[in-house]
């Protein structure tokens, strides 16, 4: 079976990975065009543009998929039987969904029609779910819409990140994927159910700022969604702070302790007040201009003491 693959980052290389190694045929992939990243702001290839180069496959870069007829035409002559989107990032067009003689395939990291849109992941995470999947699905010119193939089920573990969760998902997705295409004749086109919907829209860079007056809970659900980048953020003493790990520990805040403030500093990390009377711990985090470190070892260096106080802003805007 020929297959022309859209997808882009690490977790979509899981699944392309899992395609070939199963001995599909990739005449042709689609990926975002390369972006800028890191301090120098440099053109970084996608993970799954590296992939592909590495292994001789034809890669396209459409700016707009959507205006550029080239790519149908080069799709048309990749001459897919059946063609398989994962976390891809652009609106696919009718021409290109509908070219191929089985159509296009979505890989969805969430159980359909729950967590439609583009970060199911994170608003699993963010909103306390316990249970989250995979759901593959005939793709159509709607936001996840078309009928849903196949799905499997997972628990969210107390203290998996999104990270670790996509990472699980994906390798999932990846064998979901190809047993759903070696029974595609025979699988059952299942509708969604559109009044059980629920939307997972892009997150911003904003939203992963730490609100200190909210539950612990909360505080560790925002740390573990933003886990990858940007990473979720606070302030201290005017400069942003990007805490990459942590927890709750179940301590309580004595009365009277305003949240964000700094309530015990040890070789776990930091606790830190938060709106529901309980402490939060840092274990991991990273001062702004520096790399990422353990939190001990940060308030060593920088001689944290109990009482300071981490904001939602800095105090320089």
């Amino acid at each position: 079976m020929r297959i022309v693959f859209f997808g882009t980052p690490e977790a979509a290389v899981t699944c392309l990975d899992g395609l070939l190694r199963a001995g599909f045929t990739v005449p042709l992939v689609i990926t975002q065009p390369s972006r800028p990243a890191g301090r120098g702001l440099k053109p970084a290839d996608s993970a799954v543009k590296r992939y592909s180069f590495e292994r001789g496959i034809l890669v396209l870069e459409p700016e707009k998929i959507r205006r550029d007829e080239a790519v149908v035409e080069s799709v048309r002559a990749a001459a897919p039987d059946v063609g398989v989107v994962v976390a891809y990032g652009q609106i696919m067009p009718a021409s290109i969904i509908y070219l191929p003689p089985r159509k296009t395939l979505n890989v969805h990291f969430s159980l359909l029609p729950r967590y439609r849109g583009a970060a199911p992941v994170q608003w699993a995470i963010l909103n306390g779910e316990s249970e989250t999947g995979v759901s593959i699905m005939e793709l159509n010119e709607k936001m996840d819409e078309g009928d849903v193939l196949a799905q499997v089920r997972t628990d969210i573990g107390p203290e998996e990140d999104v990270v670790e969760l996509e990472k699980r998902l994906a390798a999932m997705g990846a064998e979901l994927l190809v047993d759903t295409l070696g029974r595609m004749d025979s699988l059952e086109r299942r509708p969604q159910d559109h009044s059980l919907a629920t939307y997972a829209p892009r997150l911003k860079k904003e939203d992963a700022l730490i609100i200190w007056t909210s539950g612990a809970v909360d505080v560790d659900r925002r740390v573990r969604a933003f886990a990858g980048q940007p990473g979720a953020y606070t302030f201290f003493r005017g400069l942003r702070l990007i805490v990459w790990k942590g927890r709750v520990p179940g301590t309580a805040v004595s009365a009277g302790i305003a949240p964000g403030t700094i309530v015990d500093v040890g070789r776990e990390g930091l606790s830190v007040a938060c709106g529901d009377g309980r402490a939060y711990l840092i274990s991991g985090l990273q001062a702004e201009g520096r790399k990422r470190m353990d939190a001990w070892a940060f308030s060593q260096g920088a001689r944290i003491r109990i009482g300071e106080v981490l904001a939602g802003y800095s105090s320089s805007t």
